[in-house]
C-alpha cells in the first residue's frame, strides 16, 4: 500500500482502532498473535480471548489492517473466515486505501475555479441579457 509522502511538518496521525479476529482452531492462537502484534512499531495489541480477537490500535500513515493481518497470516495465524468477517475485512481494506490515497491528492479549491469557469462562460455566451441594438439607437430621443 503506497504511503503519501512526508512533507516538512510532522502531520496529525490517522489513529485506527480495530479488531482482528481469529478461527477456533488452532488454539491458543489469539495471546500469541497479540504478543507477534505488539513487538511491531507503532503497533498497540490487546488479546481478548474471549471473543478470540486480538484489539489493535495504529495510525494509519504507518501501518494498515491489510498490512497486519497479511503478516499475521505469514507467521502462521488463522483468521476467521467466515462471511460476514471477510466482507467487513474487505471494506476496511478499501477505506483505509482510498483514505492514504486522498491524503495524496492535491488541496483543490474547487468552489473558487467552479465559479470562475462559469463566470467566463457566461461571458462569452449570448444570453437573454444582450441587446443587438446599437448604443446610439438605445440612447434616441
Amino acid at each position: 500500500m503506497k504511503r503519501p509522502a512526508v512533507t516538512g511538518h510532522k502531520p496529525e496521525p490517522i489513529r485506527k482502532e480495530r479488531n482482528i479476529l481469529f478461527s477456533k482452531f488452532p488454539p491458543g492462537q489469539v495471546p500469541e498473535a497479540a504478543s507477534f502484534l505488539s513487538r511491531i512499531d507503532h503497533v498497540e495489541a490487546t488479546p481478548d480471548v474471549s471473543h478470540l480477537a486480538v484489539g489493535v490500535a495504529y495510525d494509519l500513515r504507518e501501518h494498515s489492517l491489510e498490512e497486519l493481518e497479511v503478516s499475521l497470516e505469514d507467521k502462521g495465524f488463522h483468521l476467521d473466515s467466515t462471511l460476514m468477517s471477510k466482507l467487513m475485512r474487505a471494506l476496511i481494506y478499501y477505506i483505509e486505501e482510498t483514505q492514504l490515497h486522498n491524503l495524496e491528492a492535491p488541496d483543490r479549491p474547487l468552489k473558487k475555479s467552479q465559479n470562475e469557469a462559469y463566470t467566463h462562460a457566461w461571458e462569452r455566451h449570448p444570453h437573454g441579457d444582450h441587446d443587438d441594438t446599437p448604443p446610439e439607437w438605445r440612447e434616441y430621443k
